[in-house]
């Protein structure tokens, strides 16, 4: 009897566990649904631009075989754009929060100038996939998400950190709960591959992630955004970021800070100061600890270590952002602005601005932070003080400046130096040239032709382009032609045999074998073990070097497929060598062949 009831027992203990689970997971799913029904309730318009970008997506997927690389890059700008609007659409909805008493023809009317923007931004911002296209596409990006972190907070005095943390938290479980569906999927699709043989697409794959980053992630995400008249004055601090930044951030900063510290003073001492990665490493340690002391403000008054190192430390960094500018500030005064340098000043100055600003404020505010740097971020790209028009002031007058060195200046044009130019001088011109090439356009150059082009440097300078690079040093050099095609006559040749980029590579038909030694050089021909025809290949690559060895590194990659096609011949055949690629090292004006990929036809006599 007492173990019939023992065993009813447990069996009712299992049951009411087992019941007690299936309520746990079905409220969990309930509260999922319910929060991603609320969050297409609040934010309609961005889960719609986000679905949309997702179509377009699997669109550009599925035409990449088939269209024009014209269409497809078409369908990437729009991409693009749509992307754009996902961040801008959140802003808006968020100013409508923020001033509930807007009317809805007003609202209509923002949604009207946000479309218009956005057609604006992708007729004449976004033409192409260039340095300055795709850098103001990106500050703009980072623009429009600093400002959906801080508008509906703007005005008010208290809790910014708290909220800032509810949205990273809900950053956090969305990954979680994205990776977790995104894997469990992809194990779904790979057992009905493996277990039924039925040959499920890698495209399916790409598809769900996309599906699942670009409509369930932005959903869930957005449903535990705080409103901006939430109370978070209640609002307890994490304990896994009071420990990681306590225990483990601070103490590593500090531990950087002493190596900063010491290389300091090696260089007070040997009096060497640092003109390469050091503004790099100051930048973002610098950058880090604004961070740091943003999320440790809220908990400063009721810890000490966070009341010392929010005191102490903008202090006791100021020298170390000092020994930062004047390294950058050496590099500038050697090759001009660029739009790298112009953001190394501009993000240090915006730090030295905030340690000041923690430095001497007794009552910080740190929605200041996401501000300014927004504010910044956007002067970098837009306007007359931007990083393209600061940039292309200094390298212009760097260029004018060498151009009056060497006396190759008169008035307006620009004449042939009296003298040879040292290596120092054709560098800086050439460097000067290049960056307008890659970056803007030669148009922009004051001084040269209008119809001026690379290849013409010789004609205009009087010498050709000259890469920088160190004195008696090996430079790694390769011409291809892969990115033109050309149509080769093969109606009088009776055989064609690639020859791979290995070190030995061979090929056998009917009798014939050709063998080419990497090492050597050397491409031979045998028939039935006898040598019909013996060629060094060195000769072909001196002549194309001769040919092309002064023009830019990237105009090298698009050499006409015809120049790199040489025809040779003796009394047994005739052979032509169609080149696809050809790379080795270059010292002084000669170049080692390394590497070769080319083609070989054979005609026998």
């Amino acid at each position: 009897m007492w173990s019939r009831k023992l065993l009813l027992s447990n069996s009712y203990s299992k049951n009411k566990g087992e019941g007690l689970s299936k309520i746990k997971i079905k409220k969990a799913v309930n509260n999922i649904i319910k929060a991603l029904y609320a969050s297409i309730r609040r934010f309609p318009l961005t889960i719609v631009v986000s679905s949309a970008l997702v179509v377009m997506l699997i669109i550009m997927n599925e035409q990449r075989s088939s269209a024009s690389r014209e269409f497809l890059e078409t369908l990437q700008r729009v991409s693009m754009i749509i992307a754009l609007g996902i961040p801008l659409s959140l802003c808006i909805q968020l100013l409508f929060e923020k001033k509930r008493a807007v009317k809805r023809k007003h609202q209509f009317l923002i949604h009207i100038a946000g479309i218009a923007f956005l057609l604006m931004y992708y007729f004449f911002l976004l033409k192409d996939f260039e340095m300055v296209s795709m850098t103001r596409y990106a500050a703009v990006s980072i623009f429009m998400c600093l400002a959906f972190l801080y508008i509906p907070w703007f005005g008010n005095k208290e809790g910014y950190e708290f909220y800032i943390v509810k949205v990273l938290e809900s950053g956090l479980i969305t990954v979680i709960y994205s990776a977790v569906l995104y894997v469990g999927i992809s194990a779904m699709f790979f057992s009905i591959d493996q277990l039924f043989s039925v040959a499920i697409d890698s495209k399916f794959y790409y598809y769900t992630f996309l599906i699942i980053a670009g409509i369930f992630s932005p959903t869930q995400f957005l449903s535990k955004i705080p409103y901006s008249d939430a109370d978070l004055s209640d609002t307890k601090y994490p304990k896994a970021l009071n420990i990681l930044l306590l225990y483990i951030v601070i103490p590593l900063i500090l531990a950087y800070m002493g190596i900063l510290y010491a290389y300091f003073i090696k260089i007070i001492v040997t009096g060497v100061w640092p003109v390469g990665v050091v503004s790099h490493l100051v930048l973002w340690y610098s950058v880090i600890t604004v961070g740091v002391i943003f999320f440790i403000f809220p908990i400063h008054e009721e810890n000490k270590l966070a009341k010392k190192f929010l005191f102490f430390f903008p202090k006791i960094i100021l020298p170390i952002l000092g020994m930062m500018f004047f390294s950058i500030g050496l590099r500038i005064q050697q090759y001009g602005v660029t739009e790298n340098r112009y953001f190394v000043v501009v993000l240090g100055l915006w730090v030295l601005g905030m340690m000041l600003y923690f430095s001497i404020t007794k009552k910080l505010r740190n929605i200041i932070i996401p501000i300014s740097l927004s504010i910044l971020v956007l002067n970098a790209v837009v306007g007359p003080f931007s990083s393209f028009s600061v940039s292309k002031w200094s390298q212009n007058r760097r260029f004018e400046r060498v151009l009056v060195q060497n006396k190759m200046l008169e008035g307006e044009k620009i004449v042939h130096a009296d003298r040879e130019l040292s290596e120092e001088s054709k560098t800086q011109i050439s460097m000067i040239l290049d960056y307008f090439d890659k970056n803007h356009s030669l148009k922009e150059v004051k001084y040269i032709p209008k119809d001026f082009k690379m290849k013409d440097m010789n004609d205009v300078f009087g010498f050709p382009f000259t890469y920088a690079k160190e004195k008696g040093a090996e430079e790694y050099v390769h011409y291809d032609s892969y990115g033109k095609r050309a149509i080769i006559d093969v109606k009088e040749y009776d055989y064609l045999i690639e020859m791979e980029n290995i070190v030995r590579n061979q090929g056998k038909e009917q009798g014939l074998q050709a063998d080419y030694d990497m090492e050597k050089h050397l491409f031979q021909l045998k028939e039935n073990g006898i040598l019909l025809y013996e060629k060094n290949l060195e000769e072909f690559v001196e002549k194309l070097h001769e040919k092309y060895g002064g023009l830019p590194p990237e105009d090298r990659s698009s050499i006409d497929p015809k120049n790199m096609i040489f025809v040779d011949e003796n009394e047994a055949v005739k052979v032509q060598f169609v080149f696809r690629y050809i790379g080795g090292l270059q010292q002084g004006d000669r170049m080692e062949m390394k590497d070769a990929n080319f083609y070989v036809l054979i005609y026998r006599k």
